[in-house]
């Protein structure tokens, strides 16, 4: 089972957070505000935040952004992310990744039917990997947002979560283009 290692050292990693909306401002970004407060409660650094209007290629041009900034190790979107025309976050996120976490999908499922039923069929979450950097699409809602943070995201990017966490095998995620 897993379970917080207290003989290792906690490691802060710097997270940006992109909220994708045509209507929300700053002001009154519920869920990038509850991503924000639990990301540095957590003891983690908010690299950079933005809201982006629902379009593919803006949300896509600000996780290229982001995946080349060095001083960011993490980005999470909320929003965009169920079956509607303009819920284009899933795919802008896939035009980014070189690799998926199909698991994370999976997860974030499980996790949300324990909380909202077979409601959880009709969010598209999405994790995923690109230049070094994790990427990860939250529905737009401050309880799927509390829900990924609190169940999935906060254990596996904690250096002392143990079997496993994605902290510890964040320098060799871009190995591959460190060999030519």
């Amino acid at each position: 089972m897993s379970r917080i290692d207290e003989s290792r050292a906690f490691v802060p990693v710097r997270i940006a957070v992109l909220t994708v909306s045509d209507t929300r401002t700053e002001a009154d970004d519920r869920s990038g505000t509850t991503l924000v407060e639990r990301i540095e409660g957590a003891g983690h650094a908010i690299a950079a935040r933005a809201i982006v209007a629902d379009e593919r290629d803006r949300i896509a041009a600000t996780l290229r952004a982001w995946c080349a900034d060095p001083a960011i190790d993490v980005v999470i979107s909320t929003g965009g992310t169920g079956l509607t025309g303009r819920d284009v976050t899933v795919e802008a996120h896939r035009d980014v990744y070189e690799k998926e976490i199909e698991a994370f999908a999976t997860v974030f499922t499980i996790v949300s039917m324990n909380k909202i039923g077979t409601s959880a069929v009709q969010s598209r979450a999405t994790g995923g990997v690109a230049h070094g950097t994790y990427l990860f699409a939250l529905p737009g809602s401050p309880g799927a947002c509390r829900d990924a943070w609190d169940e999935i995201l906060a254990p596996q990017l904690d250096y002392r979560h143990r079997p496993c966490n994605f902290v510890e095998i964040m320098p060799r995620l871009d190995e591959h283009l460190r060999r030519k």
